[in-house]
């Protein structure tokens, strides 16, 4: 590279910079709290040190609302789905028995492995081991299922008997619980730890409500999860009538208290069992934004539905009135982009950053740039062939034949092409660029 193609690089970095200001220079938000206090190293708890204190997280500003009372769950959490900023929270990582709510992860798990159209016939050793007192959906052994039928199952009835069945279909209960922590690492919940598929109270079985609200978040882009968790009623497959030789069929309901009674509610599961008590995650749309809210163990169970509901009322109102108190995190890989490694035509991701404060002299520096560098090229050109075409000659030529940059910008347009910003767009013609070409040449000394 010749000595002004290195001299004009640094100056358009430069220029770049300083179109953009001071928010291209500073790096871009992690979502994670500093250091604080507590001696929690941020960089250390996932999501921000804020998650794991145990004391009531909000950072309200003016006109804020003020939090429900009687909030008595020992772990909640209430957060923007779209965004992950996570709105107020308690003991975000707090590991607690999560009771069927864990059935989230299964589905999350082992839900896009079969067409759900697929019928399956259960054999008796797939309702075996089910644990006293397990909620069930009704499956009858010797007999085929559908998978969505068995899915229904799952979300609308907390079935353990069809959680058994689908995790049987996946090659068995033990190779379903290590695919479970497998997706549970993938997804950086890192509290959650899994014995059984269904949820079942078993030692050493725990889950946070900041897990419990990533494994609600993925599962919520998957449609058939959607659909599932937001079905109100179903009919389930039964038995053989002995009279008649029909299989019969009976109506099965959502064990989910808000669903069809809390406006915009989506899902999405709930629990009991005796060592975690009341266990519930939701996610509720209104007014184009998306609410999750997590509650475990609060001190009565039946308070779940209203301590979830009070919290989800609290944070669309609070929508632009509150500071993060964290971030949900993306999948472990899932947030590696192609802008880490720019395509042709796309605009650095340092641009790309200050886009919101490039003003029309920021567009017109970098269009600039882009210039000097196409001129900067042709005089290198121009030397390599200086025995076969005059020096001005090869310069000009190099300036008409090179391709034109083309940016692609997100929210606006490319560069040299119209703009929003100030209304009506504007095309800057060749030949102003070309006198700002020689403009700069004149100021750096070419």
């Amino acid at each position: 590279m010749s000595h002004h193609v290195r001299s004009l690089s640094a100056a358009c970095a430069v220029l770049a910079l300083v179109a953009a200001g001071p928010a291209a220079a500073a790096p871009a938000a992690s979502g994670t709290a500093a250091p604080d206090g507590s001696g929690q190293d941020a960089a250390a708890v996932v999501g921000g040190a804020r998650l794991a204190r145990p004391a009531v997280q909000v950072a309200p500003l003016a006109g804020a609302p003020a939090l429900p009372t009687g909030l008595s769950g020992r772990s909640w959490l209430v957060a923007d789905a779209t965004t992950g900023e996570v709105l107020a929270a308690r003991n975000a990582h707090l590991p607690l028995a999560p009771a069927s709510t864990l059935k989230m992860l299964f589905a999350d798990t082992v839900l896009p492995k079969f067409d759900r159209s697929l019928e399956h016939r259960v054999a008796p050793a797939e309702l075996a081991n089910l644990g006293a007192g397990s909620s069930l959906v009704g499956i009858k052994e010797n007999l085929p299922y559908r998978v969505e039928d068995l899915w229904r199952g799952v979300f609308l009835s907390s079935g353990n008997d069809a959680v058994h069945v689908l995790a049987h279909m996946n090659g068995g209960l033990a190779q379903t619980v290590a695919q479970m922590q497998a997706r549970a690492e993938s997804l950086q919940a890192r509290d959650t730890h899994v014995v059984s598929p269904e949820g079942y109270d078993q030692d050493g079985q725990v889950s946070s409500a900041y897990d419990l609200t990533l494994f609600a978040r993925a599962g919520l882009r998957n449609r058939d999860f959607r659909a599932y968790c937001s079905t109100r009623t179903a009919r389930f497959p039964g038995g053989v009538d002995k009279t008649t030789g029909q299989r019969t069929a009976f109506d099965i309901a959502n064990t989910d208290r808000l669903l069809g009674k809390y406006p915009g509610l989506i899902g999405v599961k709930n629990g009991y069992t005796t060592n975690a008590g009341a266990t519930f995650t939701g996610a509720a749309e209104r007014g184009g934004r998306t609410l999750l809210v997590t509650v475990m163990h609060p001190e009565a169970q039946a308070t779940v539905y209203d301590e979830a509901a009070g919290l989800l009322d609290w944070g669309f109102a609070a929508i632009g009135k509150v500071q993060p108190v964290g971030q949900l995190v993306e999948e472990a890989g899932a947030a590696s982009s192609p802008a880490e490694a720019p395509a042709t035509g796309v605009l650095p991701r340092a641009i790309q950053r200050a886009d919101h404060a490039l003003g029309p002299a920021g567009w017109t520096a970098v269009t600039l740039c882009g210039a000097l560098a196409l001129w900067a090229g042709g005089r290198a050109l121009a030397r390599r062939r200086r025995y076969s075409a005059p020096g001005a000659g090869a310069v000009a030529g190099a300036l008409a034949a090179a391709a034109p940059l083309t940016f692609t910008r997100t929210g606006s347009t490319a560069l040299g092409g119209s703009t929003a910003v100030g209304g009506r767009g504007r095309r800057r013609p060749a030949r102003s660029v070309r006198a700002a070409v020689v403009s700069a040449r004149r100021r750096l000394g070419l």
